[in-house]
């Protein structure tokens, strides 16, 4: 059974190659075509076309990856979400997830499309116009060609947001850091908790130790919000 779906994705991946690079010849150069097989995440891109966002094959999946790697089978296709690269480009993507005949999620097809210049124009437009807004605040997504880089990028990220550094965090707050990279998909992938670890400056005990109670008290929590709905 394992052979036969493995077979079975192998043929998925295989026909959606031609389909990459047809997608981004259709929309030119502001496109980019990436086909993901998230088995291997730290080496998940397995056909790419276009340039967005500087993916190669062989490339680690993005944080966007992690985010759906985490769901699982529960992961849902996500389209036409605005993002800022962390060059601030900005980029409209669609992530469709791949599933097998049992409906497991095994990968996905991304679409990347470089949308700064109608972003400019537009903003042009509308200050011609009298009418124009300001533009509101984009969420930074980090692409990267290896996992490593994505990883400490979402680490970094999510610290700032504590407005300090490890040893300045309290219990509450470091909880909270590692529940935010535990929803975000990092402790998805393999070696993620060892190099989290490494990128705080704390042991690897600690880090899971962290890690478990921050599980625990999103559990305790979810527990308590069905409990009130029903």
């Amino acid at each position: 059974m394992r052979e036969t779906l493995a077979a079975e994705r192998d043929a998925i991946l295989a026909a959606l190659t031609p389909v990459v690079d047809g997608i981004a010849a259709t929309f030119g150069p502001v496109c980019e075509v990436v086909l993901h097989d998230y088995r291997n995440p730290e080496k998940s891109v397995v056909a790419v076309a276009g340039s967005v966002t500087g993916r190669t094959v062989g490339g680690a999946m993005s944080e966007i990856g992690m985010h759906v790697l985490a769901r699982g089978d529960a992961a849902a296709d996500e389209l036409n979400y605005v993002t800022r690269t962390r060059n601030g480009t900005l980029v409209k993507s669609s992530t469709m997830v791949l599933r097998d005949s049992t409906g497991a999620v095994f990968g996905a097809l991304c679409v990347n499309v470089d949308v700064s210049a109608v972003t400019q124009v537009h903003g042009l437009l509308g200050t011609l116009a009298g009418i124009g807004a300001a533009p509101a605040e984009l969420p930074t997504t980090t692409f990267g060609n290896d996992i490593d880089s994505v990883v400490d990028a979402l680490v970094d990220a999510h610290q700032s947001k504590q407005r300090g550094s490890w040893a300045e965090l309290d219990r509450a707050e470091r909880l909270e850091l590692f529940g935010g990279l535990d929803t975000r998909g990092v402790f998805a992938v393999r070696g993620a908790v060892e190099q989290v670890a490494a990128r705080l400056g704390i042991s690897r005990a600690s880090a899971y130790n962290y890690l478990s109670q921050a599980r625990a008290a999103h559990d305790t929590t979810s527990d308590t919000s069905a409990g009130g709905q029903a």
